[in-house]
């Protein structure tokens, strides 16, 4: 299909959703892996569904291609709708600011609900970090564009820093040693784990009220670990490229900009590729290194600055051609209403990744590697594909992301269509 001629504003969200979709189905495997599996490459588990001769491979394959990049294209996304509710706001003469402050006050609170179910949410976090956008969208495209590239570049100088000069890593070593205390006070067991599969084995004893306590103290880990891999500005910087991307109407002038588009994915995969083999490395062979503020954790550090962005940027950039052929289009819709009730289908991967995982549920973590847990995501995703397009015949709206809307215009939305 050739582009001549600005592109709708209806394609635009029809576009932004299936975006959205993809980035929800790379998010979900991503989070399979240790956050609800428990799978650890070198630990000792048994279990029907670990292949250890192919689970390895397949896991250095996720650090290749899936480690960052989805979470960074929702980023984008997130400061793509940022742009676009402003611009529509400020279109018709009106003040965007209350509604989206609004909006971000309720999603920080949904947030918090999610972070008691799993402490791996990112809603919370990106509401807080949306606040901080705010007061940046004052700044020229040319400034945005350039702080977002030392946002994305600082966690090298930033870990270099912690290895310099250990204090400045007091502030993740304080919310973990709140955590601790926390846990070990709701849970003393814990205080005779001696390794990871102690503590496997404990968790798997809890109830589903052990499980709520233990993620609210678990929070104080949570926020820990973001603190300590910097990814306040991994998440900020995407969000300023998403910015740009809706404030200057860069998709609905996508005929101008193809020349650049694919300029951004040549870059991106000739940078993101070996960058990214490089990171998957890293991450397999000395993981610990990292997290122990040592060299090989340095080295990581500067792969992932240099690798994970601009290959989420060439995935971006080659959905955006793909988009506008007709094969393309009609291929790749199938994943907008995943990305319409995209809220809802996140809070739903928990909810499952839960019950399956969990020994109040199915008791299955520890005993399922990547393998079958990617084969599980995908065959999960596809029943989400189906369930919101049936939703969404007879709904406006995904069940959360009603409640999101009619809490920021304090006012009930129309759940059916007339």
């Amino acid at each position: 299909m050739a582009l001549s001629s600005p592109i709708k504003a209806q394609e635009r969200e029809t576009f932004m959703d299936v975006l959205r979709g993809f980035a929800i189905l790379g998010i979900f495997i991503a989070n399979l892996g240790a956050g609800f599996s428990w799978y650890a490459e070198n630990a000792h588990l048994t279990g029907t569904f670990l292949l250890p001769d192919l689970d390895p491979t397949i896991l250095f394959s996720h650090h290749w291609f899936i480690e960052g990049k989805f979470y960074s294209i929702f980023s984008l996304l997130f400061g793509w709708g940022i742009a676009l509710q402003i611009k529509r706001a400020t279109d018709k003469g009106g003040d965007a600011m209350p509604t989206i402050k609004r909006r971000l006050f309720f999603m920080l609170l949904l947030g918090f609900c999610h972070l008691l179910i799993w402490t791996g949410d990112i809603v919370c976090f990106y509401a807080m970090l949306g606040f901080l956008l705010l007061p940046m969208r004052k700044f020229s495209n040319k400034t945005l564009l350039l702080t977002s590239v030392l946002l994305i570049l600082s966690p090298i100088l930033l870990y270099g820093l912690k290895m310099a000069i250990p204090v400045l890593n007091y502030p993740s070593l304080f919310l973990n040693e709140m955590g601790q205390n926390l846990e070990l006070k709701l849970f003393p067991q814990f205080a005779n784990a001696k390794s990871n599969t102690d503590y496997l084995n404990i968790v798997k004893t809890f109830t589903w009220w052990d499980i709520l306590k233990d993620n609210a103290a678990c929070i104080f880990y949570r926020f820990g670990y973001l603190v300590f891999i910097s990814r306040i500005s991994k998440v900020l910087g995407m969000f300023l490229i998403g910015f740009v991307i809706g404030r200057t109407d860069f998709y609905k002038n996508l005929a101008q900009h193809k020349k650049l588009v694919k300029t951004i994915i040549a870059v991106g995969l000739l940078i993101g590729i070996p960058a990214n083999y490089a990171l998957a490395h890293f991450m397999a062979t000395y993981d610990n290194d990292y997290y122990q503020l040592k060299i090989n954790g340095l080295y990581q550090t500067i792969v992932y600055a240099l690798g994970v962005a601009p290959l989420a940027l060439a995935y971006v950039g080659l959905f955006m051609l793909a988009f506008q052929t007709q094969v393309g289009k009609r291929f790749m819709s199938v994943l907008a209403p995943v990305g319409k009730m995209a809220f809802s289908n996140y809070i739903m991967h928990s909810l499952v990744g839960n019950y399956v995982f969990l020994g109040a549920g199915l008791g299955l973590m520890g005993q399922i590697g990547p393998v079958w847990y990617t084969v599980f995501g995908i065959g999960f995703f596809i029943i989400q594909i189906i369930y919101s397009i049936v939703w969404l015949k007879y709904f406006n709206f995904g069940p959360l992301e009603w409640l999101w809307r009619s809490a920021t215009y304090w006012k009930m939305q129309p759940m059916k269509r007339i």
